[in-house]
């Protein structure tokens, strides 16, 4: 998940070697630091469960969590379909075990992995159900499967159509629980990705929603204002809350899972 535009030029920084299709994000871009950060998260706050274990990373993209991750794990195998993305990786991560390969077939053995990862990635698949079953053949038993998805309700509000052309079908908390037990995996937790007190300000600073004057600008294919950008280009990590909002105890802290922007599953293989 992206801004959804390939808006990019010198004054956004270091260009990336893959170009930015809005399909994936990508690191070291002014204009796309938002999303970044938003997926970034994500891998920092959940990098400890992978700590000393051997990881696939189900569509790997970019390679930057691939390689944060494999700062901890044993091993990290990166897993993409595209032969550009999978060369990409090859050369600016080389710790992170890349291959090329189908999500719906995954080229590895039964019961060979501790960890599956799949960041921003399911809501692309046509298929979601048969990914699902490959993850629970390669997880031994007791391995994890961590998702992290574009919450329907808030990001294509009152529509079954994705905003984001990129996606195929977006889920909401309901549905991806179903998604996982439905699959034979047990639901160990369910988080949400929420903006942080900074982030709250960038909001009111822009109209209520700084995402919506980034995707807005982006399908127009508008030009940016100055405060806009330097404001996308502030965000970090820190400014997002990660939160647990199981179905016991989905007001924590006052937050329901439903007003969550991504939704983040940790799964066990039985």
């Amino acid at each position: 998940m992206s801004a959804f535009s390939t808006a990019g030029s010198d004054a956004d920084g270091p260009i990336s070697v893959l170009p930015l299709t809005g399909e994936r994000t990508v690191p070291g871009l002014e204009r796309e630091n938002y999303w970044f950060r938003r997926h970034e998260v994500v891998y920092q706050r959940l990098a400890h469960r992978c700590a000393g274990r051997v990881v696939l990373e189900a569509g790997c993209g970019e390679g930057y969590g691939a390689d944060l991750l494999a700062e901890v794990a044993a091993h990290v195998i990166g897993l993409d379909y595209d032969a550009a993305t999978v060369a990409h990786v090859r050369a600016r991560y080389p710790r992170v075990d890349i291959r090329h390969g189908n999500l719906v077939d995954l080229p590895l053995a039964d019961a060979s992995v501790d960890v599956v990862v799949n960041f921003q990635v399911i809501e692309h698949l046509w298929d979601q159900e048969k990914f699902i079953a490959e993850c629970l053949r390669v997880l031994r038993p007791g391995g994890q499967l961590l998702v992290s998805t574009p919450n329907r309700i808030t990001f294509t509000p009152g529509s079954d159509t994705p905003v984001n052309p990129f996606h195929t079908r977006e889920l909401n908390a309901a549905e991806l629980t179903e998604l996982l037990t439905d699959g034979g995996f047990g639901l160990s937790a369910m988080y949400g990705v929420f903006h942080g007190p900074r982030l709250a300000e960038l909001d009111a600073r822009h109209g209520g929603s700084i995402i919506d004057a980034q995707i807005s600008r982006a399908l127009a294919d508008e030009p940016w204002p100055a405060e806009l950008l330097a404001d996308v280009a502030s965000v970090r990590t820190e400014d997002f809350d990660l939160i647990r909002c199981d179905e016991d105890d989905r007001d924590r802290d006052g937050h329901n899972i439903d007003d969550s922007l991504d939704l983040v599953a940790i799964a066990v293989r039985p």
